[in-house]
């Protein structure tokens, strides 16, 4: 992450101050752990939309600090807020003192949005939501982990901040809140399916049989659709995460050893150092392509689904769909997910679209920065 302290550079990190509304004046003040892709991404949405946001909802943003793997910048040490580089100072990372920075010493509302994907952050979440903290995350490592830690996160935010999670699962889709509304107005979760990965459902509406399948994933993967070692999408161990957070969020305690997993990489191939993996990638195509003949006999196509049935079995993997099956009509990269409920039982209610992206990720964690900041009350 320190490689994108030049991107921090280019964004003033406190958005300057603005008069806001009237009496319904709100500050809140944020800290941005992991500067990367999508914080960078965020980091300049929070500048685009500050001064509609002081203009029509009272709400000024203020972002006090960012935080990445070895350094942190704290306004404190930089008032001016000097955009050159040059001029700014950096001290080593300190999470416990970056908290208590962005917290402050007042009342004043302080968020957390955790952007680096790191195990040793997500296990700070309880202690910082259980001080008053606020915490936004994309990162799937807090809600997919060790249960115990998933519970504590849970407690804490029942009694101290607020925790939001939605750019976890499908981006900036609201598949997160909407679940969550179905099941705060009374619905009965029966059954999600979904196509979780926005890069195995660019590789399975584009495998058609023409080209071999090894030969799409080559593609995906200079294209940069695929994670730097493509088995990190191909193992499906991604998607099962997305599943694990959704049953959670409807109250069933899943954890990944609950998750049935049909990983595309063979077992021979899965420890191989990238470059022998890449080499070797023709190994995929036999039997991928009798996977596609068989539904193909069936005028059906290949989809790589997740899905969780009301008993809490789960499972990841491909699936032959007939050709009517909603799965089998989405474009490029996106997510789909179905939700069956006691009320949309038979008609179930599907959320689809761009499920991958940095600009997109950005807007989800934007979004629940922005329900947050909602029910925050005015202070002096």
């Amino acid at each position: 992450m320190d490689s994108c302290a030049s991107l921090i550079a280019e964004h003033p990190h406190r958005l300057p101050p603005l008069q806001a509304a009237g009496s319904r004046r709100r500050t809140l003040a944020i800290g941005l752990i992991g500067p990367g892709r999508v914080g960078s991404v965020l980091l300049a949405q929070l500048r685009a939309a500050q001064e509609r946001l002081a203009r029509e909802a009272g709400l000024e943003l203020m972002l006090c600090g960012v935080a990445a793997s070895r350094r942190m910048w704290l306004d404190c040490d930089d008032p001016e807020l000097n955009a050159q580089h040059d001029a700014q100072t950096w001290r080593p990372t300190d999470l416990d003192q970056f908290a208590a920075h962005i917290r402050g010493e007042s009342q004043r509302h302080a968020m957390l949005i955790d952007c680096s994907a790191s195990d040793a952050v997500a296990s700070q979440y309880p202690y910082w939501l259980a001080s008053g903290l606020h915490v936004v995350t994309p990162s799937k490592l807090a809600s997919s982990g060790p249960l115990s830690r998933w519970q504590s996160i849970r407690a804490a935010s029942q009694h101290g901040g607020r925790f939001r999670y939605e750019a976890t699962v499908c981006a900036g889709l609201p598949v997160v809140q909407t679940l969550r509304d179905l099941l705060d107005t009374g619905d009965q979760l029966l059954s999600v399916e979904g196509m979780f990965s926005g890069t195995l459902a660019w590789l399975c509406c584009q495998y058609d049989g023409k080209r071999p399948f090894s030969a799409l994933v080559r593609e995906a993967h200079a294209l940069g659709y695929t994670e730097p070692d493509p088995r990190d999408d191909l193992s499906g161990m991604d998607v099962a995460r997305k599943l694990v957070i959704l049953a959670r969020e409807a109250g069933w305690p899943l954890s990944l050893h609950d998750v049935a997993v049909e990983s595309l990489v063979p077992a021979e191939l899965s420890d191989l150092p990238l470059d022998d993996f890449m080499a070797r990638l023709d190994e995929l195509d036999a039997p991928m392509a009798q996977r596609l003949a068989a539904a193909q006999a069936h005028h059906g196509v290949l989809r790589h689904v997740a899905s969780l049935d009301r008993d809490g079995r789960a499972q990841v993997g491909l699936q032959p769909l007939a050709a009517s099956h909603a799965f089998a009509h989405t474009r490029l990269t996106d997510n789909i997910v179905q939700f069956r409920t006691q009320r949309y039982c038979d008609n179930p209610l599907l959320v689809q679209g761009p499920g991958a992206g940095p600009e997109v990720t950005a807007a989800g964690i934007f979004a629940d920065l922005l329900r947050i900041a909602e029910s925050l009350e005015v202070r002096a």
